[in-house]
């Protein structure tokens, strides 16, 4: 003779289960509609957000956007301690400060672009992205700088969708993993800590050369030769993307 055994569930644990099902779904819904299962998909445009996690080497960026006293303080902090560095700038500050623009690549430092004016593109239309880029292209192109293929959207505000444009028109998006927040002046000991503390194998610094920044020229004095005791190695974004393995991923 043949048992059946029935799993018998109470009330309770019946709607225990359903309200467990529909959790998930909408969780993996959402995180579809933000692009953040991307990071599963070999296939999905991808932002670079670290190099090889098994090499010392470490990239240390900054954004400008406006102001032109503080990029002078930090180029020679960079200078005094032979470190090299990735500039993001976006195109309307270029087309205004064109001297320091020369004096950054005359340093040796590599250039990105935050596209032409310093704007989200989560606010805007993909069309209206497009020619953002567009025009950061020609004002780059016009100044002599026709090879600036890095791009990191205005405050690190992407989506898939930007990503793809990005790519479509040759670009390549970066972000970054240690971001000590210096535009907001937190105290220079704090900046130090923060990337001393937080800084790994493979690693893409976030920090800002415009006039908002107070205190980072001095922070860099200590974190430059900090970070080089410690056994890394400052190279630029695209050597740091060269010499990655490992996959680069979505950052939301």
């Amino acid at each position: 003779m043949s048992h059946f055994y029935v799993w018998k569930l109470n009330k309770w644990k019946r709607w225990s289960v359903v309200v467990l099902f529909a959790f998930f779904t909408a969780l993996l819904l959402w995180f579809e509609s933000i692009g953040s299962l991307a990071v599963f998909s070999k296939e999905e445009p991808a932002a670079f957000t670290r190099g090889n996690a098994d090499q010392s080497n470490i990239a240390l960026t900054f954004n400008i956007s406006w102001g032109e006293e503080k990029a002078h303080d930090i180029l020679k902090q960079l200078k005094k301690h032979n470190v090299q560095a990735t500039f993001f700038v976006s195109g309307e500050w270029a087309e205004r400060h064109p001297k320091i623009l020369e004096k950054i690549t005359k340093g040796k430092h590599e250039l990105g672009m935050l596209g032409y004016r310093y704007e989200s593109y989560l606010d805007m239309e993909l069309e209206q992205v497009k020619k953002d880029l567009q025009h950061a292209r020609e004002v780059f192109n016009k100044l002599g700088y026709k090879e600036v293929n890095l791009l990191r959207p205005p405050s690190g505000h992407f989506n898939k969708e930007i990503i793809e444009l990005a790519e479509e028109m040759d670009y390549k998006v970066v972000h970054w993993n240690v971001n000590p927040h210096d535009w907001e002046n937190p105290g220079t000991q704090q900046i130090v800590n923060t990337v001393m503390n937080k800084t790994e194998n493979g690693d893409i610094i976030l920090m800002h050369a415009s006039d908002s920044v107070k205190q980072t020229g001095k922070a860099l004095n200590t974190i430059l030769p900090g970070l080089k005791n410690k056994g890394f190695q400052f190279v630029s974004v695209s050597e740091l993307i060269n010499q990655a393995h490992a996959e680069a991923k979505i950052v939301d």
